[in-house]
Formats: structure tokens, sequence, C-alpha cells
């Protein structure tokens, strides 16, 4: 935007002197961000308060797009024991913007009969981005008959679902399959190649070893629960404490490893030495479900402060969670603060003290710094606030 036009322009929101750290656009520095109509419309140094509604102070802060969580359930409806259209799956409002998060993407709770529905009943109703990886069984995750029914794995019809809705549907999901053939992981790339989408492969495949998925996959196909240690599947690292070298291979090749946190995907003794030997999550998938956000993971800023606890810096870890992210699902329009792209933005502080982080096992590293959400704006507007920066100051 010219310099004409800016001054012309009334701003929304102006957020003033924040370590503003935009990867796509190699932005690290002091500078302020101005939003208006939904959408940022400048970024740049001392940008003046004169047409400011509202101005936030963010010095000290780091300023970032929103969150981008790639593993999520969140088809929540009245289902019991269930995670398509049941109680498994979470409300994502309830617990997107406190952690900074602007967009999650559904991990195959639905599939292409039962998505109309998760539209119409979440996506449609929530403030939060909600994209999807379209599971390859036709109901998605509604239980073990079901979801393993061979039968309704369409391969045209899920290619469909992805035409109709191809700003939501983002992806093919292939998990949750207890039979030894391949035919349902070979539907689902056909469906994946059809579509021009990657495919996110969960664990919960017990007949498929772990060396014949990544050898399957092609790059940029999307790997989760990377860093999990569970009989169903060998993990990441071998039993002479290196990364498995067919693993390597498949990092080489442009495999995409999500860490997918979840209830049992993530382990400190699987995770910790990957890191050291170069094998780093793309994405900070949480697989926020019900059960999950108690446990170990918590919520993704729990997830990126482990990683900070283990010595990645927080640069590196913004940027997987934010662009690094969005690239993975191919939606290169979100994850960045460049001017005219959706404001969707975290202001994250780290708070120091002495803090304790806890795997998928139940062990426990310690930290001294901690990633904690200041403010969300989601399409332009706060949607969380928590020590009142944006608040004016009560008098009587």
């Amino acid at each position: 935007m010219s310099a004409v036009a800016m001054q012309a322009q009334e701003i929304d929101i102006l957020i003033k002197d924040g370590n503003v750290f935009d990867p796509k656009n190699k932005i690290n520095s002091r500078l302020d961000v101005a939003i208006a109509d939904g959408k940022i419309i400048k970024v740049a140094a001392n940008i003046s308060t004169d047409k400011a509604k509202k101005v936030i102070d963010a010095a000290g802060m780091s300023v970032c797009p929103g969150l981008i969580d790639i593993h999520t359930h969140v088809f929540v409806g009245n289902k019991p024991d269930t995670f398509a259209d049941g109680v498994l799956s979470l409300s994502p409002d309830d617990f997107t913007f406190k952690s900074g998060v602007t967009t999650v993407v559904d991990a195959g709770t639905s599939g292409w009969r039962n998505f109309p529905t998760f539209k119409e009943q979440v996506i449609d109703r929530s403030k939060t981005r909600i994209l999807a990886f379209l599971n390859i069984a036709g109901t998605g995750l509604s239980g073990k008959a079901t979801q393993e029914d061979i039968n309704d794995m369409d391969v045209d019809k899920a290619s469909e679902a992805i035409q109709k809705y191809p700003e939501i549907i983002v992806g093919i999901k292939i998990g949750h399959y207890e039979g030894g053939e391949w035919t349902p992981f070979d539907r689902a790339l056909a469906s994946a190649n059809k579509s021009n989408v990657p495919l996110l492969v969960e664990c919960h495949l017990p007949q498929y070893s772990l060396e014949d998925q990544l050898n399957r996959m092609r790059p940029g196909d999307i790997i989760t629960h990377s860093f999990e240690k569970i009989s169903e599947r060998a993990s990441v690292i071998g039993n002479d404490g290196k990364v498995r070298p067919f693993v390597k291979e498949a990092q080489q090749k442009g495999i995409l490893f999500d860490v997918g946190h979840g209830g049992a995907g993530f382990w400190f003794s699987e995770a910790i030495p990957a890191f050291q030997q170069g094998l780093l999550p793309n994405s900070f998938g949480t697989d926020l479900h019900r059960f999950s956000m108690n446990a170990g993971m918590k919520d993704v800023l729990n997830l990126m402060s482990k990683y900070l606890a283990m010595g990645m810096s927080k640069e590196d870890i913004i940027m997987r969670a934010t662009w690094y992210a969005a690239k993975s699902i191919k939606r290169e329009d979100l994850g960045n603060l460049s001017e005219g792209a959706p404001a969707d933005i975290a202001i994250l502080s780290l708070r120091d003290g002495n803090f304790g982080f806890i795997d998928a096992g139940g062990n426990k590293i310690g930290g001294r710094q901690k990633f904690e959400a200041e403010l969300t704006i989601r399409a332009g507007k706060i949607v969380w606030d928590l020590n009142g920066i944006s608040a004016q100051l009560y008098s009587k």
C-alpha cells in the first residue's frame, strides 16, 4: 500500500513496537502492524497512530502469524464413544484462541459421506478457521466397523468431495485400519494423486511397517505421531539410539514429519535424539481431542515450549508453527503477515521460571521458559486477550 493510501485509510487495530516475525517475508525485527477490514494493510516501522481506532503496545512480545495446528479432531457432536459427530472431538473455539491458534486442520474425523454434516454443524459455525483432511473411509472416525469398511473407501467419491470443497479440504487421511491388505492405503494415495493434495498418514495401521508406509508415501506427504513409542509401529529411533536409515531417506525424499502429540504420540526418548540428529518436525500438530488435552499434550504452546526446552530456537519453533505448517497443507495464503493477507495474528510472550513438560509416557524434562499467548486476532477481530493489552485502563 502506498504511503498516500495508507494515510487516508483508517486503521482498525495498530500493533506497535512488537518483535515481528514473519518467515515467509524474511522479517524478524521491531516493527508495527496495521490492520483494517480484516486484512493486514501495512508492516513497517513507526506507523502513525493518528488514523488508528485501537493501538496495542506489543513491546517485548513476539508478533507472528496466527498459529496453525494441522492435527486436530473437531467434528464435535453428541454421539457417544466416537470422534465423528461425537463427544470425543472438541469445539475448536473453546481451545484455539487462548493458544494463539487461528487455523486448525481436522485430521480425518470426517469422510466423504459425513463431511457435509461436519461443515454445516461445526465449520460454518466456528470463528476458528477449520480446514480438513478427508478420511478415505466414507464416514471417517465413526467406529471400528464402519471406519474399516473397504467397500466405503471410494476414490472417486473422496475426490469429488475435495473438488466440491477445495477451500476447506486440504488432503486425504489414512489411519485406524487393522487389516493386512494395502487396499485402504492405496486408495487413499489414489485419491490424493487424483486431487493433487497431500496424504496424511496416522498410526493405527499395525499390519503396515513404518518402513513400508514411508516407502509408499510421496514427497510432500505427511506422517504424524512421528515421535511415538508404541507397539503397533516402529519408532523413528533404532535400538542403537540413532535415527533409522530409512527414516533419514524418507526425510531426504521430502516426507514431512508432524508431531501429532495426542495422548500417546510424543516421547522424549524419540523426539530428543531425533532433534539432536536433525530429524525436526515440520509442524506442531497436537492431535487435540477430548482426552489428549488434559494429559501430557495440553495445547500447542505447551508442545512448542517442549521444543524450546529441548534446544530449538524461538524463531525456528514459530516458523514451524506458522509458515511451514501452511506450506505443508498447500495454503500459502496463510501463516504469514503479507500485506493483503488475512489478519490472523498471535502475540506471544516468553514467561521465565521453572517449568516441567511431560510426554505421553509420563516422562518429564525441565525448562526455564514457556510460550504464552498474550493476544490473538482472527480475521481482524481480537478473540483473546490474556492480560488486557488491548483494553482501556479502568479508572473511577
